[in-house]
């Protein structure tokens, strides 16, 4: 059954061209995953904090080398695109920014972060969504980025307001973590806000 309105985003948008480097404030660049980057990775996830928040753990380096290959993959696949967030000068990694649940056809994709622990209340999620949201919606021409965070994870929810995402709603037992069912709040920008 053939479609009544053309795509927003027609595939190859994403993977016919490198993943770009893309400068933000503060100092930082999101750039591609690097296979030397799976002994950082590793390190992230050995946090309390970013475990508490995510449902999944990384369990070795070589854990982590195998999911940036699948990062590197995705991107070629046009299903989500991930950054490290690392300092411009230094190249320390400060954190992860993504576009995840890429759909092309309707110009939509969620964004996703976190940040290390010794780069917490830096503003390092705020300064990596900025710069990601201006690419996605100058650069590439999406229509509308979703954003969802547990609901009792008020930082997360400080980031989404400061990079101007409406809360649109809340999603009830939403998504399992290790804890239990946790609701999620729905936040959402849509190019020209």
């Amino acid at each position: 059954m053939p479609f009544l309105t053309s795509p927003v985003l027609p595939e190859g948008t994403l993977s016919r061209r490198p993943q770009p480097e893309i400068p933000a404030g503060a100092g930082l660049l999101l750039r591609p995953w690097r296979a030397g980057d799976a002994p950082a990775v590793h390190a992230a996830f050995q946090d309390p904090t970013l475990n508490q928040w995510h449902a999944r753990s990384c369990d070795s380096p070589e854990e982590a080398a195998g999911w940036i290959e699948n990062w590197h993959a995705q991107w070629a696949r046009e299903t989500d695109a991930q950054w490290a967030v690392v300092h411009a000068d230094t190249g320390e990694l400060r954190g992860r920014a993504a576009l995840r649940e890429i759909q092309l056809r309707d110009g939509v994709a969620e964004v996703a972060y976190w940040t290390v622990a010794r780069a917490r209340g830096q503003g390092v999620a705020r300064h990596a969504t900025d710069a990601l949201v201006r690419w996605a919606f100058q650069d590439i021409g999406f229509n509308r980025l979703e954003l969802m965070h547990a609901t009792a994870n008020e930082a997360s929810c400080r980031v989404a307001a400061k990079a101007g995402f409406a809360v649109e709603g809340t999603l009830r037992r939403a998504v399992l973590h290790p804890d239990g069912w946790h609701d999620m709040h729905l936040h959402a920008r849509l190019r020209g806000d």
